[in-house]
Protein backbone atom coordinates (compact mmCIF):
# COMPACT_ATOMS: atom_id res chain seq x y z
CA UNK A 1 0.00 0.00 0.00
CA UNK A 2 3.11 2.26 0.91
CA UNK A 3 4.73 1.59 -2.24
CA UNK A 4 0.97 2.53 -4.10
CA UNK A 5 0.93 5.46 -2.46
CA UNK A 6 4.20 6.71 -3.47
CA UNK A 7 4.42 5.92 -6.49
CA UNK A 8 1.05 7.79 -7.38
CA UNK A 9 2.60 10.81 -5.19
CA UNK A 10 5.66 10.57 -7.63
CA UNK A 11 3.62 10.26 -10.87
CA UNK A 12 1.67 13.48 -9.77
CA UNK A 13 5.11 15.60 -9.09
CA UNK A 14 5.71 14.57 -12.23
CA UNK A 15 2.81 15.86 -13.93
CA UNK A 16 2.38 18.61 -12.48
CA UNK A 17 5.84 20.18 -13.13
CA UNK A 18 4.87 19.66 -16.57
CA UNK A 19 6.83 16.47 -17.26
CA UNK A 20 6.83 12.65 -17.59
CA UNK A 21 8.81 9.98 -17.64
CA UNK A 22 8.24 8.17 -20.52
CA UNK A 23 9.33 4.42 -21.58
CA UNK A 24 9.33 4.73 -25.06
CA UNK A 25 10.08 7.76 -27.34
CA UNK A 26 6.99 9.56 -29.05
CA UNK A 27 6.24 9.72 -32.57
CA UNK A 28 7.57 12.72 -34.41
CA UNK A 29 3.92 13.48 -35.85
CA UNK A 30 2.40 12.69 -32.48
CA UNK A 31 -0.22 14.82 -30.21
CA UNK A 32 1.86 16.10 -27.08
CA UNK A 33 1.82 14.30 -23.45
CA UNK A 34 0.00 17.35 -21.95
CA UNK A 35 -2.70 16.96 -25.36
CA UNK A 36 -2.84 13.42 -23.99
CA UNK A 37 -3.79 14.41 -20.65
CA UNK A 38 -6.11 16.66 -21.82
CA UNK A 39 -7.85 14.21 -23.87
CA UNK A 40 -7.87 11.71 -20.97
CA UNK A 41 -9.37 14.66 -18.40
CA UNK A 42 -12.09 15.32 -21.25
CA UNK A 43 -13.15 11.95 -20.95
CA UNK A 44 -13.63 11.83 -17.38
CA UNK A 45 -10.27 11.33 -15.62
CA UNK A 46 -9.85 13.55 -12.38
CA UNK A 47 -6.47 11.91 -12.16
CA UNK A 48 -3.53 10.90 -14.28
CA UNK A 49 -1.45 8.42 -12.32
CA UNK A 50 0.86 7.71 -14.69
CA UNK A 51 1.23 8.62 -18.57
CA UNK A 52 4.12 6.94 -21.29
CA UNK A 53 4.74 6.38 -24.80
CA UNK A 54 3.78 2.62 -26.25
CA UNK A 55 4.15 1.14 -29.70
CA UNK A 56 1.61 3.73 -31.33
CA UNK A 57 0.36 5.83 -28.38
CA UNK A 58 -0.13 6.74 -25.13
CA UNK A 59 -1.25 4.80 -22.60
CA UNK A 60 -1.46 5.11 -18.44
CA UNK A 61 -3.94 4.75 -15.77
CA UNK A 62 -6.04 7.62 -13.53
CA UNK A 63 -8.59 7.70 -11.62
CA UNK A 64 -12.49 8.71 -13.32
CA UNK A 65 -15.10 10.59 -11.54
CA UNK A 66 -16.51 7.75 -9.52
CA UNK A 67 -13.64 7.26 -7.53
CA UNK A 68 -12.46 3.91 -9.91
CA UNK A 69 -9.03 3.31 -11.01
CA UNK A 70 -9.07 3.22 -14.73
CA UNK A 71 -6.32 2.53 -17.93
CA UNK A 72 -6.42 4.43 -20.78
CA UNK A 73 -4.71 4.55 -24.31
CA UNK A 74 -4.25 7.64 -26.77
CA UNK A 75 -3.89 7.30 -30.23
CA UNK A 76 -0.35 9.13 -30.39
CA UNK A 77 -1.75 11.26 -33.63
CA UNK A 78 -5.29 11.53 -33.40
CA UNK A 79 -5.58 12.23 -29.67
CA UNK A 80 -8.76 9.42 -30.05
CA UNK A 81 -9.23 7.75 -26.53
CA UNK A 82 -8.68 4.24 -27.81
CA UNK A 83 -8.64 2.21 -24.53
CA UNK A 84 -10.52 2.97 -21.32
CA UNK A 85 -11.17 0.48 -19.05
CA UNK A 86 -11.71 -0.21 -15.14
CA UNK A 87 -8.01 -1.94 -13.65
Amino acid sequence: MYKQTLSAAFAAILLSSGTAFAASKPGTDWISIEEAISKVKQAGYTTVYGIEADRDGWEGEGEKQDGRKHEFKVDGRSGELTKDKPD
